[in-house]
């Protein structure tokens, strides 16, 4: 990480003293709110909180004059720039012309420094002061987070598409930083509503502001197939023409999931393309007679049940409609990973799921990637290297949650979504409109306030390789539905997933989630005004 001092308590100590009158803990009966924005932001108080701050010295402003300017050693620098100017040009009215580095004194300066190996893939070093702003980082993803916090450390006007008077002050310091795990994603169910490419895009520049570098996709579901795969395409035709409460549905052309994926890749995002089986399976049993046991297609499906489909795990033809199906998605994915779900299998027994995955896996390594799925993947045998993903409760038995903990010592990595915690469709309260209760209640204190490291007993720590917040969609049909569950717990989950946990504590942290609320509102994200939060006043 860095040798500097850590910072979070400290910052938690100021901002206590600036937002006078803001109430500790729980804010539910107090009226009191954040402190108004400050003209300079105090350097890494923003979200996730940085591993190491060293303020010192007077800000920089940009000005009319400021360019940016990019190591010329690699395209990738210049495209980060030429993002960053995007960002900033429409608040600012400035120029800010993307130029060599060497013809940009006194501007922003974005450097790869090959010899910064402790900076990792994704870590960068933000020094600001009077003469410049310099962002380096060994990577290019290390740069394109760094400058997520350049941007949250000017004012939050910053983020508005039409001039604003500024002024643009970053504070002066040295930020050094990395993030704590590799893997943190966030999951779009496009299945159970689908959501265009715009929406989708609009979702990964929201998520590229909080650091995550992982979009997982919920491709099918009983309720639509979003896909198009050649070799079946009824799968769309048929499968994806509806959706939860008999909407139009949707589908994703082949060419369409690509420019998802490249325009992912273009904010350092991997996705993670998920096709869940042997259950949640209806829209292609609807769509193909011949993957049902009986040979009878069910009717296509539109309430919200769940456990009732199931994949013939004894035909033959099931595994040529898998292999089909993984070697398509998998020639579109430049990724890593494919997820093949694989939870609340409730018509599969128990001997014909194990014979599935067992066969299903296989497929995936054939077709060059490493399988994804979730926990209930771990009553088979997990293939060499690859992910389990974790959506238990607190409540899960104990059983469970040790066959988990079993393959973590075994070897399987896990990605950690505990439902109660990190299950954005939750509902915070039972008063909130939308979402679901089957998890409870998951208010924005309880999904931040928990670690990572130590949440599944008898788990190795280096088993964990991150944590993700899936959004589910049965009650979710508009970006706005979308907006107002994800926020504001999302930010707190990407800070578990990047901040160090000694960094971790829930009163600072409200401190600095409530001074988001201008920038949620510049971006125009409709978030839920959580009691637990001390927000600037409307």
């Amino acid at each position: 990480m860095t040798q500097r001092r850590r910072i979070p308590r400290l910052i938690g100590s100021l901002l206590l003293v600036a937002s006078a009158g803001v109430a500790c803990g729980e804010a539910s009966a107090d009226t009191r709110t954040a402190a108004a924005e400050p003209e300079v932001r105090p350097l890494g108080r923003i979200v996730p909180v940085p591993a190491s701050v060293a303020p010192g010295g007077e800000p920089y402003t940009l000005t009319r004059a400021t360019r940016i300017g990019v190591d010329g050693t690699s395209p990738e620098p210049r495209a980060v720039g030429r993002y960053l100017a995007g960002l900033l040009r429409p608040a600012t009215g400035f120029p800010l012309p993307v130029v060599d580095e060497a013809a940009a004194p006194g501007g922003i300066r974005l450097r790869l420094s090959p010899d910064d190996t402790a900076l990792g893939d994704e870590g960068y070093r933000l020094t600001s002061g009077p003469d410049g702003v310099t962002l380096t980082a060994h990577e290019p993803a290390g740069l394109f987070r760094g400058v997520q916090t350049l941007r949250q450390q000017l004012p939050s006007a910053v983020e508005r598409t039409t001039r604003q008077a500024g002024p643009w002050k970053i504070a002066g310091g040295t930020v050094t930083d990395s993030p704590r795990y590799a893997y943190r994603g966030a999951m779009l169910d496009v299945s159970r509503h689908f959501f265009t490419v715009d929406e989708v895009k609009r979702y990964i520049d929201q998520l590229a502001l909080y650091k995550i570098n992982t979009l997982h996709l919920h491709l099918s579901d009983d309720q639509g197939w979003r896909i198009a795969v050649d070799s079946w395409p009824r799968l769309t035709a048929h499968g994806g023409s509806t959706a939860v409460g008999g909407g139009p549905g949707g589908f994703y052309t082949k060419d369409q999931y690509e420019e998802i994926v490249r325009y992912a890749a273009s904010r350092y995002q991997e996705v993670v393309p998920e096709i869940d089986m042997p259950g949640h399976t209806n829209a292609a049993l609807a769509s193909y007679a011949e993957l049902n046991c009986d040979g009878v297609a069910p009717p296509l499906y539109t309430g919200i049940k769940v456990g009732f489909s199931s994949l013939c795990a004894t035909k033959p033809v099931t595994y040529d409609f898998v292999d089909d199906v993984i070697r398509e998605i998998a020639a579109l994915t430049p990724g890593r990973y494919i997820h093949i779900g694989g939870d609340e299998a409730r018509s599969t027994s128990h001997a014909d799921y194990v014979a599935f995955m067992d066969r299903v896996q296989p497929i995936v390594a054939r077709h060059g990637k490493t399988v994804i799925g979730w926990h209930q993947l771990t009553g088979a045998t997990p293939a060499p290297g690859a992910l389990v993903q974790y959506w238990g409760l607190d409540r899960t038995p104990a059983a469970e949650k040790d066959r988990v903990a079993e393959a973590a010592r075994g070897g399987t990595g896990l990605i950690l979504s505990p439902a109660d915690r990190t299950y954005l469709d939750i509902k915070y309260t039972h008063d909130t409109p939308l979402g679901l209760t089957w998890a409870g209640t998951v208010e924005v204190q309880r999904s931040y306030d928990w670690d990572p490291a130590t949440y599944l007993q008898g788990v190795p720590e280096t088993a964990v390789r991150g944590v993700e917040a899936p959004l589910w969609t049965e009650t979710l049909a508009t970006p706005a539905d979308l907006d107002v569950m994800a926020f504001p717990r999302l930010p707190g989950i990407a800070e578990l997933g990047w901040s160090p946990a000694s960094t971790h504590d829930w009163d600072t942290y409200k401190l600095r989630l409530a001074e988001q609320a201008p920038r949620f509102d510049a971006l125009g994200i409709a978030y839920h005004r959580s009691p637990q939060v001390p927000w600037p006043a409307q």
